[in-house]
């Protein structure tokens, strides 16, 4: 194997990051970059007149490769500046030589030709994997696309609506001009089914059509809601894999399945929480610490008797009754065997399943943390719908949410989409190569080897918010103050129920109407009620204490060359902070495509300004 040198520029706090371009402006910035010199200032430092890509392997060093240049040149300040001109100077910087091989992995040659079936295609995801293949390896085969539809016709529907008209194929049509769609029609074949039916919801022509071409299939279907109801979350995020595994062993050519599940299947675990699979039975109960110290005794999960109990509570109760007693049924199973609700619990069952069915089948599991916008490709700030933490951070801006039930020194896990597709490919190439019939987990995260405290999540988005504040219903600015933190819910209860009921005008002694005082206190008891709920179900994840281990994740890094290091990059450790929320993240909910949560749905109208008209709509 050749190697090929390269740089590691070790600068205290150096972060690499995509300098950021206008919403309608997608090429110009693909391959560009600046170094930040402090995640505390926002002097912004580019590189002048050279090209580098992104490397390096923590957050205190980032790797900054000469494209065409001698290997011998030196990156010094003169080659940096800062935006506004002003030249700045590295205090710690040091240049030391880490070997790269040259051909990588070989991602560009093992992907073009081949032919992918990709569940949840219609997804944040699923979308995201669609665009990446088509704008990078324009030459892959077919991509078949799992779309859930009664016929043909409403699947192709949906193509064009969900897809094709996406604010994030707009790169790519761009790059293709007037014959996009033909490009896309041509590549892309729209399947009417459903993870959720036997056989995929397929008609048997169009399962044997696909069985006979298809070489990767792409799992990224998914039900993510924290509390869905236990029925429902068990079809989709367990029995979906087991039945997508199923007619993957039909597959005559198949060379890998790749599921997506989440870092957060490892419950609540704490300490450095490794990149290990789940088998049969499995549970994470009473462990302490860190993953590896198992408790003395620990209850068996059987998957087929948790499925029975969802099927018998659903004949058991009034039809009036299923949705709630169903939630409530998921959340107490999910605690009981250790993980935190029923998403997390119902995609640890699916990995068991895949690893207990796979047989010879190559299978790799990627575990993203919480997914959030775009960094770089194809342009910063892609989103779509509300993720994790959006609701939490809109209603903050919207002055409506001034405090909450957070560890300030808790770590939250985020990572941005693309950075989680490129990983994805990435491992898919590897894999797919060595045809082993292995099955391999990789933690894509970023708590491990670059930190996002709670308390600077909030911080950054006060900051945002300061400098460029919302406005409410009557045109005003809204101020807002630091996020107020809570360790108890008895005294975020009480100060949230204090809250709603000044901002309502329940506490206004000159509101004689008895009628409307009623209403009010009745809808704010509500809202109390359930913004309680969403703080009982964020408090896992707003007072953590593990970190993703991402090993496995770092060595495929290393594996890559520079040039696929450029084109699929997803070194977490690169990424400042402060600049992605405050500049792209943040920003986001400026795309057309991007819906709001429940919790800023909640929150949408100020409850300074009800009425009995507004209360009726709340």
């Amino acid at each position: 194997m050749s190697y090929s040198l390269t740089f590691a520029h070790s600068i205290h706090n150096s972060i690499t990051t995509p300098v950021l371009a206008t919403k309608n402006n997608y090429h110009c910035y693909y391959n560009c970059y600046s170094t930040k010199t402090s995640r505390r200032t926002n002097k912004i430092v580019s590189c002048q007149n050279k090209e580098y890509a992104e490397g390096g392997h923590s957050s205190l060093s980032s790797a900054l490769t000469l494209s065409h240049k001698n290997p011998q040149d030196v990156i010094t300040s003169t080659d940096m500046v800062v935006d506004n001109g002003i030249k700045t100077t590295s205090t710690t910087a040091a240049i030391m030589p880490l070997l790269k091989p040259s051909d990588g992995i070989g991602i560009v040659s093992y992907v073009r030709g081949k032919n992918y079936l990709i569940t949840g295609a219609t997804g944040f995801l699923g979308k995201a994997f669609i665009e990446k293949l088509l704008r990078t390896i324009p030459d892959v085969g077919k991509i078949f696309l799992l779309i859930k539809a009664e016929d043909k016709e409403a699947a192709i529907h949906r193509l064009k609506t969900e897809i094709l008209d996406s604010e994030l194929f707009k790169c790519l049509e761009q790059m293709h001009g007037e014959p996009f769609e033909a490009f896309m029609m041509r590549k892309l074949v729209p399947v009417a089914g459903n993870v959720c039916e036997p056989n995929l919801g397929m008609d048997p022509d169009t399962t044997n059509e696909i069985a006979k071409e298809v070489d990767v299939i792409i799992n990224s279907a998914g039900n993510t809601n924290f509390d869905e109801r236990y029925d429902v979350a068990v079809n989709t995020n367990a029995r979906g894999p087991s039945r997508l595994l199923g007619f993957a062993k039909k597959c005559k050519k198949l060379g890998l399945l790749l599921h997506v599940s989440t870092a957060y299947v490892n419950g609540e675990r704490q300490g450095l929480i490794m990149e290990k699979p789940f088998h049969m039975g499995q549970t994470i109960v009473g462990e302490s610490v860190t993953s590896e110290t198992q408790p003395v005794s620990i209850p068996m999960l059987d998957i087929i008797a948790e499925i029975e109990l969802a099927s018998d509570l659903k004949l058991s109760v009034y039809e009036n009754e299923v949705s709630q007693k169903m939630k409530e049924l998921g959340m107490q199973r999910a605690k009981i065997f250790g993980w935190q609700n029923t998403y997390v619990f119902t995609k640890a069952m699916g990995e068991m399943l895949i690893n207990s069915m796979r047989g010879d089948v190559p299978v790799v599991i990627i575990r993203p943390s919480v997914i959030q916008s775009s960094i770089k490709e194809p342009f910063p700030g892609w989103i779509q719908g509300n993720r994790m933490l959006d609701p939490l951070i809109l209603s903050y801006g919207k002055g409506q949410l001034p405090g909450f039930l957070v560890d300030p020194k808790a770590i939250i896990d985020v990572v941005p989409l693309d950075m989680v597709v490129n990983a994805s490919i990435a491992a898919i190439a590897k894999h797919g190569i060595a045809a082993k019939p292995e099955l391999n987990v990789y933690h894509v995260g970023s708590s491990a080897i670059n930190p996002l405290l709670l308390h600077d999540l909030f911080k950054f988005s006060c900051d945002h918010f300061t400098c460029s504040p919302l406005m409410d219903s009557k045109g005003k600015n809204i101020c807002i103050n630091g996020m107020k933190f809570f360790s108890s819910m008895d005294n975020f209860s009480s100060y949230i129920s204090d809250e709603i009921a000044q901002r309502s005008g329940l506490m206004d002694t000159t509101l004689t109407d008895s009628k409307l005082r009623g209403k009010l206190a009745i809808k704010c008891k509500k809202i109390v009620e359930h913004v309680i709920h969403l703080a009982k179900i964020y408090e896992p994840y707003m007072f953590d204490r593990g970190r993703f281990d991402n090993r496995n994740t770092q060595k495929l890094m290393e594996d890559m060359s520079l040039e696929e290091m450029r084109d699929f990059g997803f070194n977490v450790g690169s990424i400042n902070w402060e600049n992605y929320i405050l500049n792209v993240h943040i920003p986001g909910p400026l795309y057309p495509d991007r819906g709001l949560g429940i919790l800023a749905f909640v929150f949408i109208v100020p409850l300074e300004y009800c009425s009995e008209k507004t209360i009726k709509s709340l």
